[in-house]
């Protein structure tokens, strides 16, 4: 039997963090490119599908690591828009594993107080699905938990352009001076509106791309990358890659004080 998808903490929750990590440093929004279940399929000889099952699990630990260790805000990329490329067997495998895990899964989000959002183009899923979504993101909406962002049918450059649109026709109608478009305008029109932009963006089977996602939020993000594959991202995985991020000095394109 598999776990609940995520535990909730209590009061004390950061004193569940690993000893060498400072509560006081840690990234508020944690962003996921969950790479490798595919080859971690076929290095043991199994289905890809068996892999995409494995990753499931790991998201699930990953979501009680990061609601038990007083992260506020996770966004994971389930499905990208480019996805539907791969074999129709595979899709369909996909879309109904995503329908049986949410189903499942429900229940212990609204309890646990879980806040679960779905970004990307949605009209594109299968209508089963696209009603378990827009229930799941009702009943969660005003939950004082973990934000947990889930991109299904994303793709960032895809965003960016919806986002323009939007605001064309908000000039085309009156509504907006182009003069007074601005960074935070835009950034309203995007999926993510309302939350703040990832701190860490962590990668797992050691590629060295961003693969379309949120190339607009991710800017100032710091990146972490490793040879794990996704299935076998676990506790020690996320305790690393928190270690690396609080190992950096976030400047935004500044100068350090020391160096002024």
């Amino acid at each position: 039997m598999s776990r609940p998808l995520v535990a909730m903490p209590s009061p004390t929750s950061h004193f569940c963090l690993p000893e060498g990590l400072d509560p006081s440093r840690l990234p508020g929004h944690v962003a996921l490119i969950m790479d490798g279940n595919g080859r971690w399929a076929s290095q043991r000889g199994l289905p890809r599908m068996m892999g995409h099952r494995r990753g499931v699990e790991a998201l699930k630990n990953t979501l009680r690591l990061c609601n038990n260790w007083g992260i506020a805000t996770l966004t994971a990329y389930a499905f990208s828009t480019e996805n539907w490329s791969r074999p129709g067997e595979e899709v369909s495998f996909l879309m109904t594993l995503f329908e049986r895990v949410l189903a499942k899964e429900l229940a212990a989000l609204e309890k646990e107080q879980v806040r679960i959002r779905f970004l990307g183009d949605l009209t594109a899923l299968p209508e089963g699905l696209q009603q378990l979504i827009a229930d799941a993101t009702a009943r969660t909406a005003n939950n004082s938990g973990i934000h947990f962002n889930v991109c299904t049918n994303y793709g960032s450059r895809h965003e960016l352009v919806q986002a323009a649109k939007a605001l064309a026709r908000r000039v085309k109608s009156g509504e907006l001076d182009p003069e007074a478009i601005n960074e935070h305008l835009l950034g309203l029109e995007l999926h993510t509106a309302g939350e703040c932009d990832p701190d860490l963006l962590i990668r797992t089977s050691g590629e060295y791309r961003l693969s379309n996602f949120l190339l607009w939020q991710l800017a100032y993000a710091e990146f972490h990358v490793t040879d794990v594959l996704w299935p076998d991202f676990d506790g020690a995985a996320l305790e690393a890659a928190l270690l690396d991020y609080q190992g950096r000095r976030r400047r935004f394109g500044g100068v350090p004080e020391s160096a002024k």
